[in-house]
């Protein structure tokens, strides 16, 4: 049976409570939301409503119509930028996000929207004080992850976040790979703008995400259509979370995305976070160990997101993770994980990297097997 360290990417397995939500859904009331009144279009819009507010629980949101459904963490991210951002703007992001952030702002840029970029440590930290140097009368927006998906740095969100509140400068958060990892709080810690997806470790399936926008903010739709409410007038709706979910949603998805909160919350986040924690360290900690292997991130000690990225000799990481699969049934991602400016932080930008990341079910022998295998690798190349 594989081996499944690609939970970065998607995690898998999902809970049973998922598959039982997205096929019930599927199979007994898969009407419209919000278009009808009968018992169908009821109960999809019920779990609509349910699912919203188990998210706003999860985050400590005090009202669960500033969480928006999307179709992923992308989505979210573009909704963020797209909505808020205008000609002559300036915004601070780094050099070591997601494609998800960096290509709408290359768009954005040729716009006339001004980006400047904190660089990022080897390591992928930024220095929170680069990031208020940054700050212009002109800044709009801070743009940062949470958590790489390379590197697994944490970057000091609360006192980015809160040093920004002082200087009145929103800041979206891109938390595709910590929502559901790391506890967020989001009445103690000034977050304006949130974005994830539910494939991750919110364990729900893909084609579902979420955008979390603070009352303070006043976010332009990018979408304007039906949604089931003030269906007699023609002009955009403005109430949340209506004036951001133009169209029908993907209930069956947002089924799922409830059943995978439901989890979180049965096994406790801090239980999860601790367990994919010491899963990590022990990962870490076994590579570091083997000769001829190059170990990217945090050192030892500090904490990092649930996954570890690594180089065997001067092999090219895909044949490594090709490697992995064939020979030991292993399933890791490798390149570079549209993340290019990480990698130029590494100094990996030309062959990536290889990335195996933990869930919830991974175990000790999990790990162990991938390091004897990482080992067999190591000795032959």
């Amino acid at each position: 049976m594989t081996i499944y360290l690609d939970n970065a990417a998607s995690s898998c397995p999902k809970p049973p409570g998922v598959i039982e939500a997205v096929e019930t859904c599927l199979r007994e009331w898969c009407a419209n939301p919000g278009r009808g009144a009968h018992k169908k279009a009821v109960a999809a819009a019920r779990v609509i409503h349910q699912t919203r507010k188990k998210a706003a629980r999860l985050f400590n949101v005090a009202d669960s119509a500033n969480i928006i459904f999307t179709q992923n963490a992308t989505d979210s991210l573009n909704m963020a930028m797209r909505g808020l951002l205008k000609p002559g703007d300036h915004v601070i992001s780094s050099t070591v996000e997601h494609n998800a952030v960096v290509r709408p702002l290359k768009v954005l840029t040729r716009e006339g929207v001004d980006v400047t970029l904190v660089p990022a440590d080897v390591t992928g930290l930024i220095d929170p004080d680069a990031v208020l140097s940054a700050v212009r009368s002109r800044t709009r927006l801070v743009v940062l992850t949470h958590a790489s998906n390379i590197t697994g740095t944490i970057q000091m969100i609360p006192e980015i976040s809160l040093a920004l509140k002082e200087r009145g400068v929103p800041i979206l958060v891109d938390a595709a790979q910590s929502a559901g990892t790391i506890p967020i709080d989001l009445e103690s810690t000034p977050i304006s703008m949130l974005a994830c997806t539910g494939h991750k470790s919110l364990m729900g399936p893909q084609g579902v995400g979420l955008l979390y926008i603070s009352p303070e903010i006043d976010l332009r739709s990018v979408r304007q259509g039906g949604t089931g409410t003030h269906s007699d007038e023609e002009q955009d709706v403005l109430v949340r979370p209506d004036r951001y979910e133009a169209g029908t949603h993907n209930t069956p998805g947002i089924a799922g995305l409830g059943a995978g909160i439901d989890f979180i919350e049965d096994k406790g986040i801090e239980s999860l976070s601790r367990h994919k924690a010491e899963l990590t360290g022990r990962l870490y900690e076994g590579l570091a160990g083997i000769n001829n292997v190059t170990v990217y991130g945090p050192a030892s000690g500090v904490s990092r997101g649930p996954l570890v990225a690594f180089n065997v000799g001067e092999a090219p990481s895909s044949n490594v993770a090709a490697l992995l699969d064939r020979e030991y049934d292993i399933a890791s991602r490798a390149g570079i994980h549209c993340a290019p400016g990480a990698h130029r932080c590494m100094g990996t930008q030309k062959r990536g990297a290889v990335r195996l990341s933990i869930g919830p079910f991974n175990t000790d022998d999990d790990i162990d097997a991938a390091l004897t295998a990482v080992a067999k690798i190591a000795t032959g190349v």
